[in-house]
């Protein structure tokens, strides 16, 4: 659980829910476990690429890559353990390619007989700052409709079919959402979106019906986190706007109430490395953004290192702030 700061009662502490997925969940989450919050993370169970999807395909049971990223996030941990839960094996036939958190929590699936208690039980070994869960308790199937009217079948398929998406679906169609998610859906002070893969890591949680109805129904408030830089494949020449219509379009209302957004320079030689990869900075289209009436809070929130990513600390501090005034709001 994350600590609390001295005088800071568990009935105070806010309750913030994180759905999606990927490598820019586990950067915020790094930087939100610093905070007076209680966590719950809903992660995407669609992937089926690389080691997750040999694990799901030959264990049946739902891909670990996301929910291992996100326990190793905000594991309470000495980074050489980090660093070991994300070590991915070079070489040995049948073990090449697959990192040894997956392993684990393929083991532990195994040993307790369940995914979520196998979660649960690594969580605890781990210290984890919060509660990590599936957003369902099996593996679902993420396809995609594309603007030329194919199908693409699985989340590693889709951003490389060359073709831009118009709307992704899961099977199941009606596949239940963890209990668990649901609950912690109905006792958040705030519920909280990306950054990360738009169709292929947020929206299939939004895909799960009673998730996505859970989400309308609370009285949370909502936040959108918008990517710095597009995807190839999947958000080509996106605006900030492109992103939250999306996500309207899949569920068919407008979810959120405010977008964080990053409006910091990013220097000409990040541009062009990204721009090599098909990538570009993601639009902001504050005017449009604005007039869909979202709340925009937009800050310089990108660091570059080898690769860019949102200046966690600074991040966590707008949705820490959000989400101690929207709580005092409502009394």
């Amino acid at each position: 659980m994350t600590p609390k700061p001295s005088g800071t009662s568990q009935a105070e502490t806010p309750r913030i829910v994180v759905i999606g997925g990927g490598t820019g969940l586990s950067v915020m989450l790094r930087g939100l476990k610093q905070k007076a919050l209680d966590i719950t993370a809903v992660v995407t169970v669609a992937d089926d690429g690389g080691s997750s999807g040999i694990l799901r395909e030959e264990l049946q049971m739902p891909p670990p890559g996301d929910i291992r990223n996100v326990i190793t996030a905000l594991a309470d941990a000495e980074p050489l353990l980090a660093d070991m839960l994300s070590y991915r094996f070079n070489n040995g036939t049948g073990l090449a390619g697959h990192s040894l958190g997956n392993l684990i929590l393929a083991a532990m699936t195994d040993i307790s007989g369940d995914f979520v208690t196998g979660i649960r039980e690594l969580s605890r070994v781990l210290a984890v700052r919060g509660r990590v869960l599936p957003a369902a308790n099996q593996a679902i199937l993420l396809k995609a409709e594309m603007a030329d009217g194919s199908i693409v079948v699985g989340e590693s398929s889709i951003p490389k079919a060359g073709v831009a998406i118009k709307r992704v679906f899961i099977e199941p169609e009606h596949v239940e959402p963890l209990p668990e998610a649901i609950e912690a859906i109905q006792q958040a002070d705030a519920i909280l979106m990306g950054p990360g893969s738009l169709y292929t890591s947020i929206i299939p949680n939004l895909l799960v019906p009673k998730l996505a109805d859970a989400i309308l129904k609370s009285n949370a408030v909502k936040i959108f986190v918008c990517n710095v830089m597009t995807q190839p494949g999947e958000t080509d020449n996106y605006s900030v706007t492109d992103h939250v219509d999306a996500v309207h379009a899949h569920i068919g209302h407008q979810l959120f109430d405010y977008v964080i957004v990053n409006d910091g320079e990013i220097p000409a030689q990040v541009h062009q490395m990204y721009a090599e990869q098909g990538s570009t900075a993601v639009h902001l289209d504050m005017d449009e953004v604005a007039r869909r009436s979202y709340q925009v809070i937009a800050d310089n929130l990108v660091l570059f290192r080898t690769y860019l990513r949102h200046d966690a600390a600074k991040l966590s501090n707008h949705i820490y702030q959000l989400v101690v005034d929207w709580k005092k709001r409502k009394g």
